[in-house]
């Protein structure tokens, strides 16, 4: 086994892999950017060295800097964890051409599966269900046009190169199909560095189920079960869970000889992932061979009990599998789990990425139900330059319906203050019939977007009554100790109960909820009060607030409430839904601006692709000005109104902030 690791990847996963090493007594080495001098995998591993700038191309990208540091390090091992370099052929033979062991399958192996295309045809040839379309290199747009006639509609253009639901593109119609094949070139070019696209009859409402493969070097290959990713957003995965509620034993057992067989064609060797697309009636079909360690993988662990990553080292140091593992073919799955993927993005803003300072960062207690595999902590930053994942929470127990109760209380004990989360977007997910029912399909997020987005709504009069009484606990119990460090710590005057000589202490508690300022008058104090909102009294007795939760008589009804208070924010949850609060001055109110419609502003901060007009343009509103990368994906920018444009003031290539004016139109 392996004494050094390097692990050329950053974030949850890099953090990931160092647990497994230094509970098998690895030392392990951390690569870092300028942007992550600080992160938490950094600080975790045993030594880390920095390789460049910001930008993944100006170092997670860079193999060369990457390897000065294996040697520099003396790692015997590289670990691509996923994305980057993970399915980089060129860089997995340089690895192993300097001496050093790569975690991962051969680089002849990733060379079979780097082309969508390649792949598909072999697959074919070893008697692997693949869907019918055009694998070839022609890519002449009016051959490509014609074999889309010859394929028929729906169909689906995919980058050959491409990977993670980018450069994919439905086409319904033969009209629509020349402007879908430029943005998905374009796509592919900008994020792969090759335009080749392939095209394939598209499956309506199909499943996304993928089998986790296991190779040695010594010729033994097996499947660990299937995971299901159907829940899906413009092809991302949101919730992935083993096993799937679909897959019937017979189902299993003829996907899973696919797999294998699938495997056996490329010669492979360490972890990989066969993903299928599966039809409502069970007919499957290959879609691609992921040559890594996937994102979802815990779900396969904690259903099989098993480290992949201590597979993956064993694996590559030469170790055949496990002979329990071999004899049997597969492992049997005991419960289920499932995994959500938290972010930093605005659900209600199109899932708009977010950066900034996470203020606040509270996550459920690991345990045996539950697990936390995370990259940054409360106090760190995610950044504009690397996907703004926050934390995948993953859940297991006996049965399907009991592991969705377990994701319902770890995304209620979870709270997020900074840049804007999908935490309540994941709550709405795993409360819909179509998720705990087990029948949505990878298009069903897409088509029904609007029943997972919290709709705005005033707050229930109880339930501000709860959000008060919370603050008015806190601030009591915080009165003590700032009292002390006055000069009378006994004074009337330092209560925070609201008390005034001559008349019954008044407090007046002021929230922002949906962007509406709340104020709301209340009375009393050690937990009964008497609380006004929206006219009417709301009388709240024996109410205790501790570790996280608060119990209170309101109204005659004992409730309780998941509760957390800051200087800033308040977060009730009624055991259905959060309820996040904003804490404001009780007697001062802060200017707003709107903003005018005369503008076009970079939403964040990123990259401009393209720009789409010129000064002098007229244009119309919604239509198309320009198109910027942030956070691994391409954003459109729109005109506000119909007008002309004044002033283009950004041009490709460019790099912006965010809220830079970008393009302006003339005044109406």
């Amino acid at each position: 086994m392996f004494t050094k690791v390097l692990i050329a990847n950053r974030g949850e996963i890099a953090c990931r892999v160092i647990r497994t090493c230094r509970r098998l007594g690895i030392r392990t080495v951390a690569v870092y950017s300028e942007a992550d001098a600080t992160a938490q995998h950094v600080r975790l591993a045993d030594e880390a060295y920095p390789i460049g700038g910001p930008r993944p191309a100006d170092s997670y990208l860079r193999g060369d800097a990457i390897l000065e540091a294996a040697k520099r390090s003396g790692a015997q091992a590289i670990h691509p964890g996923y994305g980057f370099l993970s399915e980089n052929a060129d860089f997995a033979d340089a690895v192993e051409a300097a001496g050093i062991a790569f975690i991962g399958p051969s680089a002849a192996s990733m060379r079979k599966m780097g082309s969508k295309a390649g792949a598909k045809n072999l697959m074919h040839a070893h008697g692997v269900p693949v869907v019918p379309g055009y694998t070839g290199e022609d890519q002449d747009p009016a051959l490509l046009a014609r074999e889309a006639e010859r394929i028929g509609f729906p169909l689906m253009i995919k980058a050959a190169y491409g990977g993670g639901g980018k450069g994919m593109r439905i086409v319904r119609a033969a009209g629509e199909f020349a402007a879908n094949l430029e943005s998905c070139q374009r796509e592919a070019k900008n994020a792969f560095g090759r335009d080749r696209v392939l095209l394939e009859r598209y499956v309506e409402k199909p499943r996304h189920i993928e089998f986790q493969i296991f190779g040695d070097r010594h010729g033994n290959i097996v499947h660990l079960n299937e995971r299901e990713c159907s829940a899906q957003r413009r092809y991302q995965k949101v919730l992935e869970e083993s096993p799937s509620p679909f897959v019937t034993p017979e189902l299993r057992a003829r996907m899973g000889e696919a797999a294998v067989a699938a495997g056996r064609a490329i010669d492979y060797a360490n972890a990989g992932t066969v993903e299928f697309i599966v039809g409502q009636g069970g007919d499957f079909y290959f879609m691609e061979i992921n040559t890594r360690l996937q994102v979802e993988h815990p779900v396969t662990e904690m259903t099989l009990n098993l480290d992949l990553v201590e597979l993956q080292l064993r694996v590559a140091a030469g170790e055949p599998l496990p002979g329990s593992i071999v004899r049997n073919k597969s492992v049997p799955a005991d419960g289920h789990a499932i995994e959500l993927r938290l972010y930093a993005e605005d659900p209600s803003q199109n899932f708009l990425p977010g950066s900034g300072k996470l203020a606040t960062l509270r996550l459920p207690e690991p345990s045996r139900h539950v697990r936390i595999d995370g990259g940054v902590i409360e106090g760190d930053a995610v950044t504009i330059f690397y996907d703004p994942m926050i934390a995948k929470i993953i859940v297991w127990d006996r049965t399907r319906a009991d592991a969705l109760q377990r994701m319902r209380e770890a995304l209620a004990a979870t709270e997020i203050a900074g840049p804007k989360s999908n935490v309540e977007f994941l709550e709405r997910l795993v409360r819909h019939p179509a998720v705990t029912g087990g029948t949505i399909d990878t298009g069903y997020l897409d088509r029904h977007l609007d029943e997972f987005l919290p709709q705005a709504a005033a707050a229930d009069p109880a339930l501000l009554a709860a959000a008060a009484v919370a603050v008015m606990i806190d601030e009591e119990s915080a009165a003590p100790a700032l009292a002390a460090t006055g000069t009378d710590p006994h004074s009337p005057w330092s209560r925070a109960d609201g008390w005034r000589l001559g008349h019954p202490g008044k407090r007046v508690v002021a929230l922002v909820h949906a962007g509406t300022r709340v104020e709301i008058a209340a009375h009393g104090a050690d937990g009964r009060y008497a609380v006004d909102v929206d006219g009417r009294r709301i009388e709240v007795n024996n109410a205790k607030l501790s570790h996280g939760r608060l119990a209170a008589e309101i109204d005659g009804v004992s409730r309780r409430y998941a509760a957390n208070v800051d200087v800033r924010h308040v977060l009730v949850h009624d055991g259905d839904a959060r309820h996040a609060f904003e804490r404001a001055q009780a007697f001062a109110y802060a200017a707003t601006s709107t903003g005018g419609g005369d503008r076009v502003g970079a939403p964040m901060p990123g990259r401009i692709v393209l720009v789409k007009c010129a000064a002098g343009d007229a244009v119309t509103e919604g239509q198309e000005l320009a198109i910027m990368e942030a956070m691994k994906m391409e954003i459109t920018l729109r005109a506000p109104r119909d007008g002309t444009i004044a002033a283009v003031q950004v041009q490709a290539g460019e790099f912006v902030e965010a809220d830079a004016v970008l393009i302006r139109l003339e005044p109406k």
